[in-house]
């Protein structure tokens, strides 16, 4: 069965002022998906992720989700679609000053009519879903990268979304955080069926979970490749992303 279309993006030119890193694009996300967005460095990459959570406006183009036009629909609409979707910044960012029960709170105050004790029945709840149970009253300066990245995570699902977004969610993390970091989000995906969009360079991650994605390239400034990455690597349409799926090895 063909999975319904979750994210369209069409015509996207991505870039600040005159200055462009990312012309013409065109691609969909699947509802489900674990839809990668990889390249090099300096490809457009968290530029393209900040387009598609609303945090820069596109040059050209437009974003469509869940049918609302993310640049030109219906102001309330485009809010009711922000509230349905959670992010992981690379940091985690998390606020110094609260607890992590409290950090998770932050968006179910703002957002939700629930009361205090709820609320803070559900940050415990979500601390538990990313491993963390037991750690409601510590401080981030107190726990680990990995288990700031969990709590990061935690916030974002605070909402129950129905897309989350990861920028560079390995970066900082040693190689068994990360891959612990990618086993949740699996899990996450798999059992709550969330459509989930990562921003990643790191092969193992990219192999790991994705399973949709879009290979942007610096010079040319457009996206060179689609779709599954193990596909990819078995078929790929140019040298460049050959070397970038191997590390630069020969054929």
């Amino acid at each position: 069965m063909k999975k319904a279309v979750k994210i369209d993006v069409k015509d996207l030119t991505v870039g600040y002022g005159s200055y462009v890193l990312l012309h013409d694009a065109d691609y969909q996300v699947n509802q489900g998906d674990i839809f990668i967005i990889m390249g090099g460095s300096g490809c457009g990459k968290s530029s393209m992720l900040r387009v598609l959570t609303g945090l820069i406006p596109p040059l050209k183009g437009k974003v469509v989700i869940d049918g609302v036009n993310m640049v030109t629909g219906d102001a309330e609409k485009i809010q009711k679609i922000h509230e349905k979707s959670g992010i992981l910044y690379q940091s985690g960012a998390l606020f110094s000053s609260m607890t992590l029960a409290e950090n998770i709170m932050l968006p179910l105050q703002q957002y939700s009519d629930y009361s205090p004790a709820t609320m803070r029945e559900i940050a415990s709840l979500k601390l538990a879903l990313v491993g963390l149970t037991g750690f409601d009253d510590f401080y981030p300066s107190e726990i680990s990268g990995g288990m700031k990245k969990r709590a990061g995570l935690a916030r974002a699902l605070a909402l129950d979304p129905d897309i989350v977004y990861f920028d560079e969610p390995s970066a900082g993390l040693d190689p068994i955080s990360s891959r612990n970091l990618d086993d949740l989000i699996l899990e996450l995906n798999q059992s709550l069926g969330t459509t989930i969009v990562v921003v990643t360079h790191e092969l193992a991650s990219i192999f790991a979970i994705g399973n949709n994605s879009i290979f942007l390239d610096a010079e040319t400034k457009t996206i060179m490749a689609r779709g599954d990455p193990h596909e990819l690597l078995k078929n790929p349409p140019n040298e460049a992303v050959y070397k970038f799926l191997t590390r630069g090895e020969k054929k």
